[in-house]
């Protein structure tokens, strides 16, 4: 009987490990993917870009813009209000990135000299 009782519960761990994969999957699958800019792509003046979108945690963001003239920070409220990059903060580099939205606010600038301060910055509200 003791036997029987064990081969139960992993047949329950295993429900409930498939249960959580198959949820894992919608959520993946529910995500979005923007272009930054659209066609434009990132570039000056893209602030307004996400008026009328609605993001969400888990969507993914892409920037494409020429590497030699351009680059991505994530950064927070005060480096996105003072276009300036945290220590340590990552800069994307790559032409073509693609950064994954968390819950609440996400700012981005460009941190090439005179950019951000030009307009080369983007403020995103994922829910």
């Amino acid at each position: 009987m003791n036997s029987q009782g064990r081969g139960s519960a992993r047949f329950t761990v295993v429900q409930v490990v498939a249960v959580l994969l198959c949820l894992m999957a919608v959520q993946y699958v529910d995500a979005a993917t923007y272009t930054v800019g659209d066609s434009g792509g990132w570039s000056f003046n893209t602030g307004k870009w996400p008026n009328g979108k609605q993001f969400r945690a888990g969507d993914v963001l892409i920037f494409n813009y020429d590497s030699t003239l351009h680059n991505v920070v994530a950064v927070g409220r005060g480096g996105y209000s003072s276009c300036t990059t945290p220590r340590g903060a990552k800069v994307l580099t790559s032409g073509k990135d693609r950064v994954k939205l968390a819950k609440g606010q996400n700012y981005f600038i460009c941190n090439f000299p005179g950019h951000c301060e030009s307009g080369m910055k983007v403020a995103i509200n994922a829910v």
